[in-house]
């Protein structure tokens, strides 16, 4: 099955991704948190198409990335994206406990 043109992973997310791994090989303590919001943003049928991994749709990362830095191909710095995946985790967990 072809990749649709949306779905396609070009080589400035790539860059993110590799960035995201770095992060997680150099600090261990953060694969829980990026477990957790790999599944909350997961793309629909993920286990259908390649890459075969529970990423987030490709739109929606540009549109994050815009949102946060004004340009849908920034590449935020490691210690952002820390802050903001044990921001989302604290959040997540509040919902759930009702605070």
């Amino acid at each position: 099955m072809p990749l649709l043109p949306d779905e396609t992973i070009d080589p400035k997310e790539l860059t993110l991704y590799l960035r995201i791994a770095t992060m997680a090989i150099r600090r261990p303590r953060l694969i829980p948190y990026l477990i957790r919001a790999s599944w909350a943003f997961r793309a629909r049928d993920w286990y259908r198409r390649p890459p075969f991994l529970p990423l987030p749709p490709a739109s929606y990362m540009r549109w994050r990335l815009d949102t946060a830095y004004g340009d849908p191909e920034a590449t935020p710095p490691i210690d952002e994206m820390e802050r903001y995946l044990v921001w989302t985790a604290r959040m997540r967990s509040r919902m759930k406990g009702g605070l």
